[in-house]
């Protein structure tokens, strides 16, 4: 072989080597960076990434959730994407079979996969701060330190008897990392959001704050699940504060004990000095007793007019309640209502 031949040989074979290594690592890179690496028991799964977290971190919670199948390879595109720097808190959604490349982008852009916050007829500030606790980043104790704030109360314009109203039950969405003071934000703008015009002008007929509309449906709410009738009870109460009569209410006693398991209010509950004791105090109680929800607010916005000035549960244990316009007429019913309950051996 002619030494021509040999120089062509021995570049044809180096070619052939550098071909080789090319494609061997080529595959590797397009391995690393566009082969599944996510591998999941279900279709899907949430990733949580805490707020202050660094990469580090990140790394730390990939490999604790055993999402990903290899590491190495995750790191290595993260660290070509510099992804390191960009780390953004959250609650991503993530699925399986995705790609690093796939990971990485979804993390450094900081599309977050909102959660949904519902809550209704709630009785205190610590049992919304519970059930928002479950679903957001702020963890109870926070966010019920944060709530039982009296300045907090009278930078929104409300007091700590008064409080409970800004919070108008719904299902909301938020982002995972909402902090505590950015939850109370959110429920500020809602608040205004929903009391439109419309609610406000009805409220001003009524002769009524904004609080006191839901202070008086916060009993609206106690007394029926019944959202058919709430406006007819409603109606009641509303006569009751025309006259100047007392307004009796028993869940405003339960409220006073703060014994919220009490079945029935005794004569020694209604001896109790609170405020929110409506048997000795004329007028509306300070505040809500519960977060109201929203019929029971329209449902007083909207009150029934009748005569009525009495009701009390119906004999047939539907969760109704029967009228009345004079006390003789509601001692009547109440006598049903309760041979009911013995005939049925309920004490």
């Amino acid at each position: 072989m002619s030494k021509k031949k040999k120089i062509l040989l021995i570049i044809l074979v180096a070619f052939f080597i550098i071909a080789v290594i090319t494609v061997f690592f080529g595959k590797k890179y397009y391995d690393f960076v566009f082969s599944a690496n996510v591998e999941l028991k279900e279709n899907t799964a949430y990733l949580y990434i805490p707020s202050n977290s660094d990469y580090e971190a990140v790394l730390q919670i990939l490999e604790n959730s055993a999402y990903i199948k290899d590491i190495e390879s995750f790191k290595f595109v993260a660290e070509k994407k510099n992804y390191p720097s960009k780390v953004l808190a959250g609650r991503y959604e993530i699925r399986n079979g995705m790609s690093n490349n796939d990971l990485v982008n979804l993390l450094r852009s900081g599309k977050q996969t909102p959660v949904k916050v519902s809550f209704i007829s709630l009785r205190s500030l610590d049992i919304l701060a519970g059930k928002v606790a479950v679903n957001i980043e702020a963890d109870s104790l926070e966010i019920v330190q944060l709530l039982k704030s009296q300045d907090l109360a009278q930078k929104y314009g409300f007091n700590e008897n008064t409080f409970l109203a800004m919070f108008i039950p719904n299902s909301y969405e938020f982002y995972w990392n909402t902090s505590a003071e950015q939850f109370v934000e959110r429920m500020a703008k809602e608040y205004k959001n929903f009391w439109t015009e419309e609610r406000k002008q009805k409220a001003a007929n009524l002769g009524f704050s904004q609080s006191e509309v839901s202070t008086l449906a916060s009993i609206v709410e106690a007394e029926t699940q019944k959202n058919d009738e709430k406006a007819r009870i409603a109606g009641v109460y509303i006569n009751r504060l025309n006259i100047g009569m007392l307004l009796q209410a028993d869940p405003t006693v339960v409220y006073a004990t703060g014994d919220f398991f009490l079945k029935r209010v005794l004569n020694k509950h209604l001896e109790i000095n609170s405020p929110y004791n409506t048997y000795k105090y004329s007028g509306l109680p300070p505040g809500p007793i519960n977060i109201p929800s929203i019929s029971s607010i329209d449902a007083v916005l909207n009150y029934e007019k009748h005569n009525y000035k009495f009701f009390c549960a119906k004999d047939d244990f539907s969760g109704y309640h029967v009228f009345a316009v004079t006390n003789a007429q509601h001692e009547a019913n109440a006598r049903k209502y309760h041979q009911a309950l013995r005939s049925a051996g309920i004490r």
